[in-house]
């Protein structure tokens, strides 16, 4: 078995104008301080990183591992979830995701996905130059509108968009092949690829890409009500990022799953600071060792109640105490012995074989 790695930390949450959020120098000393060992950078923001520039000089990215590594911390991967997201958009979101892309692209959707799609390929070169075998992102979607099925969806609806969302994706995915880095689509409402079912059906019209993976965040499944244990035992061998985020599910009278457009306090299923949730960290933890992930566990901080610097400073000694070291021993080792065909033999009660 093979050991997680961690505590690591999503960064987007946490930037901001003021100190220690303002720059990547200063938000690794502030994270560092808390215990975390690794981060993961949103790769769209200039304040942490020049996607562009890491993309053309190895000399820029041994310099950004280098100050990280100063702070004792370790690049686990980059967060490319907007320009993912912005690779396929249906047109009753373009003016939402407009805030994703530069503003010179607002109102051009046909620019803004050119942009996304070469954020996209220059974050596979960058990942390499960074040393990173993993990249996190969106798949974007074209058929969350379509995610209940009244009126009935015409035949073949779903078999096409999943079809173009390949065609967009698999010319990506391709770079990331040829740079030896995989994409891990986060599984979350809203996204054409949340759940089991949506992954398998992008999978297949990919051609089985083998750079198309999984970042696994069971806070989206426990939202959906789906098995986020059974999940890992499905898809363990696609799952290539961990974000650690918490999450309740209350349904009551008023609202249930899909939240009756309440704000996330309000709402039946709401994120959580880590351990005020419901997740079974415990378990998770397990399964993913017993499957022999050894990626990073990096908190995504999400909570409608408790204040972001408080919920990183309790994510990292959480994380710590949920990693699993594996054994090198069978705990009954003890009441063993050599090998002993003879005895074997007389303890089945039957003749040695020659």
């Amino acid at each position: 078995m093979k050991e997680i790695k961690g505590p690591g930390i999503l960064l987007a949450q946490f930037m901001g104008d003021k100190a220690p959020f303002d720059n990547l120098d200063h938000i690794c000393d502030w994270v560092s301080s808390l215990g975390y060992k690794g981060i993961q950078i949103p790769a769209n923001d200039l304040r942490c990183m020049d996607l562009d520039l890491a993309a053309q000089s190895q000399g820029y990215c041994d310099e950004l591992v280098g100050r990280c590594a100063q702070r004792g911390l370790t690049i686990t991967e980059l967060s490319t979830h907007l320009q993912g997201q912005l690779v396929a958009v249906h047109p009753a979101y373009d003016d939402l995701f407009d805030a994703f892309a530069p503003t010179h692209l607002h109102g051009n959707p046909n620019e803004r996905q050119e942009w996304a799609v070469d954020q996209m390929k220059k974050a596979a070169v960058a990942s390499r130059r960074l040393g990173l075998n993993t990249c996190a992102s969106f798949s974007g979607a074209l058929m969350w509108h379509l995610v209940y099925p009244w009126p009935q969806r015409p035949a073949g609806l779903v078999e096409a968009g999943f079809k173009e969302l390949a065609k967009r994706w698999v010319p990506i995915l391709d770079v990331f092949e040829d740079n030896g880095v995989d994409v891990a689509y986060e599984i979350h409402p809203g996204e054409d690829l949340h759940d089991g079912a949506s992954f398998e059906a992008f999978l297949n019209a990919a051609g089985d890409h083998p750079r198309a993976n999984i970042l696994f965040d069971p806070s989206h499944f426990v939202l959906q009500q789906l098995d986020y244990l059974h999940f890992i035992d499905l898809y363990h061998d696609r799952i290539k990022a961990f974000h650690v985020k918490d999450a309740e599910f209350l349904p009551n009278g008023r609202t249930g799953v899909y939240g009756g457009y309440q704000g996330w306090q309000d709402r039946a299923g709401r994120f959580r600071s880590l351990g005020d949730g419901q997740v079974d960290f415990r378990q998770i933890f397990s399964k993913l060792t017993h499957y022999g992930f050894d990626g990073w566990a990096v908190l995504e901080w999400e909570c409608c109640y408790k204040h972001p610097e408080q919920g990183a400073a309790e994510g990292a000694p959480f994380i710590a105490d949920h990693i699993i070291t594996p054994t090198e021993y069978a705990f009954d080792d003890f009441a063993g012995g050599e090998t002993d065909h003879a005895n074997n033999a007389r303890v089945l009660g039957i003749a040695q074989s020659e």
